[in-house]
């Protein structure tokens, strides 16, 4: 993937190719931090209390099935709403829910979408434009916690 592919206003933005796919750029990091202590026993050490990305899918990219141990909340931005598939949080992706996470509420897409701990999630633009959206992590996101789906899933 190559940085000339984004269109202008998305380069401005100093997004990097992400290894689930598409694009991102880690934009906040609490400076709270919880302890591992207070944390479940699955978290392997301590996490920033929450995490920020602007995270970018330009049209007919699809994010790859993967899961994050945390909460993540995903914020619609601008450009063609994102598909975003739940696939349960069993040890591979199950038959996906959808949400459309965009401005049509009348339609109903919602602007905002929560995906629970540890939920298989994959995402995709249903547009002809690049889709911007930010995905925020609770306990903050760390790549100890991040797994992705098995080839040919």
């Amino acid at each position: 993937m190559n940085e000339h592919l984004l269109p202008p206003w998305a380069r401005e933005l100093g997004l990097v190719a992400h290894p689930e796919g598409g694009w991102y750029r880690e934009t906040w990091r609490s400076p709270v931090t919880v302890p591992a202590g207070v944390l479940p026993q699955s978290y392997s050490g301590d996490r920033a209390a929450a995490t920020a990305i602007l995270f970018l899918l330009l049209p007919g990219e699809r994010s790859a099935w993967h899961a994050v141990r945390s909460t993540e909340l995903w914020l619609y931005h601008r450009g063609s709403p994102v598909l975003l598939e739940l696939g349960g949080d069993a040890e591979e992706p199950r038959t996906p829910t959808g949400i459309v996470v965009g401005s049509d509420v009348a339609n109903g897409q919602q602007p905002q979408a929560v995906v629970p701990p540890a939920t298989w999630q994959r995402a995709r633009p249903v547009g002809d434009e690049p889709a911007l959206v930010s995905c925020v992590v609770s306990p903050g996101f760390d790549f100890a916690d991040f797994r992705l789906a098995g080839p040919g899933v």
